[in-house]
């Protein structure tokens, strides 16, 4: 690993203390536009709003007649304008803005509507614009980028997709260019080109775990959790970083730590509301639970106390909105407070309060006759409590801290559930693989922590300690190794990710980072990740028999075609390594690629159409991957079929080779339109057949074999074993 590259956006604060580094810096380099300006047919707003456009809000902004829109995008602001019923059909949109220099390339824009589609988030880059003499610059943002799908649309948001300062941004020459006109006017595509996915049904396969489907939850958003369901699921995790001080005793509070000024909140606002709630309604749907318990040591005492009163530690940098008086913990300079004493928020929560909520869940598991909790998750993200919950963990975690609580948590659990599930240590991300906290701290050259620790890798040293604390007592304390993991290259992570299109290329090939061992991270890492495999080698040398969960996983972008393809690799790439679990970071949006994900995998016919539970291997040419899965019997075959490729079909001839000849082969193809669209069906008459893949596809195929080729394939299957 290298020491000197740039950190994430959520460890960024600490970074720039301890190296210097580009993320820090954000002028606004020269736009590179060259493209002419368009002719503007639906103007929105030019010294006023045009049209019959409104203004529909939100961040503090001055229209003056005649001139400007002054915009104050601080606090990720943003302005929405609308015009109710307007059902044309438009190109390109275009307009201009001054913003100061370092406010960098802040702006997103997209479209909306009243209707459930999903548009794309586009950040404006300096593709976009052409500078102006006076310090203005004109963007011009393609239809095909901002509305791929020419989808009818009745509002326009313009956003700060990053924290600005309060000085104005003016805008003005809003406007729309015509369709026929656009530069995203429809072009002829490229030629197909021949791609060979072979099915290998000789070697050895291994069933895939329901949990490697799983989505997180997160009590901020309790009420989008409705359509998690119909993705077909296999898993919930109760996680994040409220679930570190969440207190089961109360039942509903939970602390929102620096995600929001420190504050004790009941987040679904429901009196009734507790953990129960959620282990039911998992239990209910038949969807596995992977719980995090606190090992942070303080709990939530209530749903309404913070840790930064205005009115005990002065004036602030920020305060919450709705609640003036709790600030952010930092003075108005900048300085992070001191915090008071923990107890202004919370109370003790020693490892016996653990295990009796250990024990509370069994008894009730008891009473119903099912259990209900299928992991128990090690708190979340340690090497980052004094950062996210500072308030009452300031000082950095160490390799000793986090052995010693993992010890006396975990023991907690397993003498209140001999036969539990346990996961850990549930990291963030990459320099917490290899470092502790102090590291991070002390800058990773420094390293102080881990040179105490014979120089070994935090996770190495972390599963070693635990294999002789089992050698020495008898009692397993870990189960699952449980990491996260986030693309770390520029503008490629987040839900709201770039959809430029070397971004979005960028965004399909960092699911490299999962599994191949050629290739080279691009970002800070500069390395190669190879998660995977690296997990597999550290447990296989350290503590073997452990499984492996990547607790929280997202490539960003859902909303784009890129999004979507980077999901569904990431699910194909865990249910061939045979992991135990994996959670998506949060919910896909309703509608999205990165629901269709899911649904490729888990529900693609809309009638419980899924994957199948062993995975078998499979063979595909680049610009594309294969994933195949069969049943039991041996009678089935399942794959997802993804093509790489934003502009040319893929020829494909697949070959089943001694899986055996294909009776029906049915296949459903989703391209970032309303679903999954089948095609008719196919009777080869040998085992191989072709298939046409769209551009920028996730195709999934059905295929019944016929009873000679499942015994074959059975006595192969057998032979491979």
């Amino acid at each position: 690993m290298r020491d000197s590259g740039r950190l994430p956006v959520r460890a960024l604060q600490i970074a720039c203390l301890a190296i210097a580094t580009e993320a820090c810096r954000t002028d606004r380099g020269p736009g590179t536009r060259t493209t002419p300006s368009p002719v503007v047919v639906e103007k929105v707003y030019g010294g006023g709003l045009q049209g019959g456009w409104e203004d529909y809000g939100w961040a503090r902004r001055t229209l003056a007649a005649g001139g400007p829109a002054e915009i104050d995008f601080s606090g990720h602001g943003g302005w929405i304008v609308a015009r109710p019923g307007f059902r044309g059909t438009v190109g390109d949109l275009t307009f201009r803005f001054r913003a100061p220099r370092e406010h960098g390339d802040f702006l997103e824009v997209r479209l909306d509507s009243l209707r459930s589609d999903v548009f794309p988030r586009v950040r404006l880059e300096a593709r976009h614009r052409a500078d102006l003499p006076d310090g203005w610059s004109e963007a011009v943002v393609p239809a095909r980028e901002l509305n791929p799908s020419v989808l009818p649309f009745d509002r326009l948001v313009l956003r700060a997709h990053r924290d600005v300062g309060q000085a104005p941004v003016l805008v003005d020459g809003i406007g729309f260019a015509a369709a026929e006109s656009s530069s995203s006017a429809a072009t002829p595509g490229r030629s197909a080109r021949p791609i060979h996915m072979t099915v290998s049904c000789s070697g050895a396969s291994h069933r895939i775990s329901p949990a490697t489907y799983g989505i997180a939850y997160d009590p901020r958003l309790d009420g989008q959790a409705g359509h998690v369901w119909s993705l077909g699921i296999g898993a919930r995790r109760w996680g994040g970083n409220p679930a570190s001080r969440y207190n089961w005793e109360h039942g509903r509070a939970w602390n929102t730590a620096n995600d929001w000024f420190y504050e004790n909140v009941n987040f679904t606002g429901d009196a009734d509301f507790t953990y129960e709630h959620f282990l039911e309604a998992n239990r209910s749907h038949g969807v596995e639970t992977a719980l995090t318990v606190p090992m942070l040591g303080w709990v939530a005492r209530d749903t309404e106390s913070y840790s930064f009163p205005v009115t005990v530690f002065g004036p602030q940098q920020g305060t919450d909105p709705q609640r003036p008086d709790a600030g952010n913990g930092l003075s108005a300079a900048g300085k992070p407070l001191d915090p008071g004493p923990p107890s202004r928020t919370s109370v003790a929560a020693p490892p016996e309060t653990i295990g009796r909520w250990v024990a509370a869940i069994r008894e009730g598991d008891a009473r119903r006759g099912v259990r209900r909790v299928h992991s128990y998750i090690l708190d979340n993200e340690p090497m980052l409590w004094s950062s996210t919950h500072r308030d009452v963990h300031p000082l950095p975690t160490t390799y000793d801290e986090l052995l010693e609580r993992t010890v006396s948590y975990a023991s907690a659990i397993r003498q209140s559930d001999a036969e539990a599930v346990i996961a850990g240590p549930a990291e963030w991300g990459w320099p917490a693989y290899f470092f502790s906290g102090l590291d991070a701290a002390a800058g990773f050259r420094l390293k102080p922590d881990r040179r105490q620790h014979q120089d070994v890798p935090l996770l190495a040293w972390y599963l070693r300690q635990l294999r002789e604390h089992e050698r020495r007592t008898g009692v397993r304390l870990l189960d699952v190794v449980d990491v996260h993991f986030y693309p770390m290259a520029e503008g490629v992570g987040g839900a709201e990710g770039g959809v430029a299109p070397a971004i979005a290329a960028k965004r399909i090939r960092s699911t490299r980072a999962l599994w191949d061992p050629s290739y080279r991270d691009e970002s800070w890492i500069d390395e190669p990740v190879r998660l995977l495999p690296r997990l597999k080698e550290w447990i296989g040398e350290n503590y073997p028999g452990r499984g492996i969960s990547i607790g929280e996983w997202n490539f960003g972008a859902e909303t784009h075609m890129s999004g979507g393809l980077a999901a569904a690799e990431a699910l194909g790439r865990f249910g061939e390594a045979g992991i135990h679990s994996a959670f998506y970071w949060t919910y896909p949006p309703p509608g999205s690629p990165a629901a269709h994900a899911f649904l490729a995998f888990r529900n693609y016919d809309g009638r419980g159409g899924r994957f199948l539970d062993f995975s078998i291997g499979t063979r595909a040419d680049p610009g594309t991957s294969f994933f195949a899965s069969r049943d039991e019997a041996g009678t089935r075959i399942v794959a997802v079929a993804l093509n790489f490729d934003p502009e040319a079909p893929a020829d494909v001839t697949f070959s089943l080779g001694s899986c055996g000849q294909p009776e029906t082969v049915r296949s459903y193809s989703y391209d970032g339109g309303a679903g999954f669209v089948p095609s008719p069906p196919l009777s080869p008459s040998t085992s191989q057949f072709r298939r046409v893949l769209p551009p920028y596809s996730i195709n999934v195929l059905q295929i019944i074999l016929r009873q000679a080729g499942a015994s074959g394939y059975n006595r192969d299957h057998r032979a491979g074993q």
